[in-house]
């Protein structure tokens, strides 16, 4: 496999014939996006992930809690937060504006570090308020940087100086203090604990030790004279603590931290607190040990397969996560929903960051759109908790997505409705079983919804007014686990069926497949430079006569021999390739890109409603390139 910058995202795809099952593998596009999120991700752990061979174990009784709850919220506060994204007068030497790396981006000795302490104004926080707000937004758990990379500890510590109770007075602790709360209000507490790096320490971690260098056995010191001891603190001393939340991102080959060192920092925690969570981040992957309770994501990365075992994605409502003055990328309330929602159809959680000002105040921006999704999770969080991913898959319809639950023996499936469509059809494909009953979960009378059900294809009547202007969310109840039919493309809004490299059921020849790259402007693309043959599985509802176009980019310059070949019901279609030439990809930018065309190639005729497998037949000639986008099908 290889990755381009110029081309776009290799997508190695592999084809298995087993039952007619195809099987993608996306690597490098999960590694282009843990790049952009300065975020290295172990190749071999994605190998892993990808081919579905993971040893992990499925949900153990331990972790049952993280399962059902789904939403929590993660709390970044520390001595950066009086910095604001600003030291001396200039902003954050890095364009993710982290602002809670400033220390180490603006080179920042700790003395004078430590004077932003000064700037705290501790009459004024109360981290009550901080779980109050939890709660409003319908999140079930919190986790707070305890100690961050900078080396401040938010308690009392006694085994280090550099903490709350030495620069207080009257002495604060924060964790105390959280924890109180946290038990007043029934929510969760996990702990954030910075123990691969610490830029205090003179033993711990500093990226520049890259330059200066720095030994096993100073560094074990750092280990056993602070990491150990502090974590013993945290877990003796502030009663149940329901996740230690590690950060490092990287696997522990890649660092100075050896096996030996995470395994007992994690019998550590497994003697004081058997029930405590332990993330991925601790260094220790899932398939590496199976003792590890969830994988974490990196940062801000939504899931995009399901995955059997518990994951979450740690994510920010702007995009630092410490306090920044000038944040200004504010995500829609909308979108965080969606986030969400994506996630638990994958099996997965959502950690949405909050970062306190060094007063305790919450941004607007974040107490708005929290109250919001607290409101709608009132509503809909039937469809979050206690809920899961649904067999098909995720991506099937182009309206959002679907979570599931079985209570007392029946099923809901739960449809949530990013866009609510103008025909007001919603269009299910691929359950088998028809559903007792549909309703508006919104609707505590359950007033059934009009249906037509045939097959494997559902259509939904839809009231005519947007029920909810987020996300709204129809129930499809079932009196037992509901059949599907694999592998089928499922049919769009407003009509019609999309065949792309990623829906066939079947492949032969070229199967490279590249994702959109320049910004999108060069769509997701199959390059065929072979003879090849794909197929997709379809149901056809009802007869009538179908369009067929096909979508591609061909740049050769003696067109005439090359063919696509388009099959089915009996029929076939030829179709000669043209010359698409080249497009403007963005205009006075000197952006010029292959130009993908659609062409219509004909029409087929389908005789009666049922399953149909469409095939294309693809023959380059005089070793020519054919990038394939899709085919296109929709009723005359």
């Amino acid at each position: 496999m290889s990755f381009n910058p110029s081309e776009g995202t290799f997508i190695p795809f592999f084809s298995f014939n087993i039952k007619f099952n195809l099987f993608l593998i996306d690597l490098n596009e999960l590694y282009k996006v843990c790049s952009q999120l300065k975020r290295i991700i172990s190749i071999s752990l994605l190998l892993f992930l990808s081919f579905g061979k993971i040893n992990a174990q499925k949900t153990t009784e331990r972790v049952q809690w993280f399962v059902n709850d789904r939403f929590g919220m993660f709390i970044h506060f520390g001595l950066y937060s009086a910095a604001e994204g600003y030291w001396h007068g200039e902003k954050i030497r890095n364009n993710n504006n982290y602002a809670e790396w400033i220390q180490y981006r603006n080179r920042i000795d700790t003395k004078d570090y430590i004077s932003l302490i000064n700037r705290i104004q501790w009459d004024e926080i109360d981290p009550e308020q901080w779980v109050l707000l939890a709660k409003k937004a319908g999140m079930k758990y919190l986790t707070i940087t305890a100690k961050h990379h900078d080396g401040f500890a938010l308690w009392d510590s006694k085994v280090s100086d550099y903490d709350l109770g030495n620069y207080t007075s009257p002495k604060r602790d924060l964790i105390k203090e959280l924890s109180v709360a946290c038990k007043k209000h029934g929510i969760k507490l996990g702990l954030y604990y910075s123990h691969w790096i610490d830029w205090q320490h003179k033993y711990g971690w500093d990226h520049n030790k890259e330059l200066s260098g720095l030994t096993q056995k100073e560094y074990d010191q750092y280990w056993q004279e602070k990491v150990i001891p502090q974590v013993r603190e945290l877990l003796t001393n502030y009663g149940d603590i329901s996740i230690m939340w590690f950060d490092m991102w990287i696997p522990h080959s890649k660092t100075i931290v050896t096996k030996k060192q995470l395994l007992q920092l994690k019998d550590l925690i497994r003697e004081l607190q058997p029930n405590c969570l332990i993330n991925s981040r601790l260094g220790l992957s899932v398939d590496e040990d199976n003792d590890i309770d969830f994988r974490t994501l990196g940062d801000n990365q939504l899931g995009k397969e399901k995955l059997d075992y518990p994951w979450q994605t740690a994510g920010t409502v702007a995009h630092s996560w410490g306090f920044h003055a000038t944040e200004n990328q504010w995500n829609a309330t909308s979108k965080i929903l969606q986030n969400l929602i994506n996630n638990v159809s994958l099996n997965g959680n959502y950690m949405l960051n909050i970062g306190p000002r060094a007063n305790g105040e919450i941004p607007y921006e974040i107490t708005d759109r929290f109250e919001k999704i607290g409101n709608w999770l009132k509503t809909n969080g039937e469809s979050v908790y206690k809920s899961g991913a649904f067999d098909l898959r995720s991506d099937l319809h182009d309206w959002g997505r679907i979570t599931t639950k079985t209570e007392n023996g029946k099923t809901k499936i739960y449809l949530h409705v990013f866009n609510w469509p103008l025909d007001k059809q919603l269009r299910v494909t691929a359950i088998q079983s028809k559903p007792s009953k549909i309703y508006l979960l919104k609707d505590k009378l359950k007033t059934p919804i009009p249906f037509t059900h045939q097959a494997v294809v559902t259509r939904i009547s839809l009231p005519v007014d947007l029920p909810d202007p987020y996300v709204s969310v129809l129930v499809m109840e079932f009196d037992h686990k509901p059949e599907i039919v694999k592998g089928l493309v499922g049919e769009s809004t407003g009509g019609g069926y999309a065949l792309t490299p990623l829906n066939t059921i079947n492949s032969k020849g070229s199967t490279k497949i590249l994702s959109p790259s320049r910004y999108g402007t060069i769509p997701q693309r199959l390059i065929i430079e072979e003879d090849s043959k794909y197929t997709w599985k379809i149901y056809f509802d009802k007869p009538g006569t179908y369009k067929v176009d096909a979508s591609y980019s061909f740049q050769e310059e003696k067109p005439g021999k090359d063919i696509l070949l388009i099959k089915t019901a009996g029929q076939e279609l030829k179709h000669k390739l043209q010359i698409t030439g080249k497009t403007v990809g963005e205009p006075n930018s000197a952006w010029v890109i292959d130009s993908f065309n659609n062409y219509n190639t004909g029409s087929i005729n389908i005789n009666k409603p049922g399953f149909y497998n469409i095939s294309l037949e693809v023959k380059p000639k005089d070793n020519h390139i054919i990038k394939f986008n899709r085919l296109w099908i929709e009723e005359k």
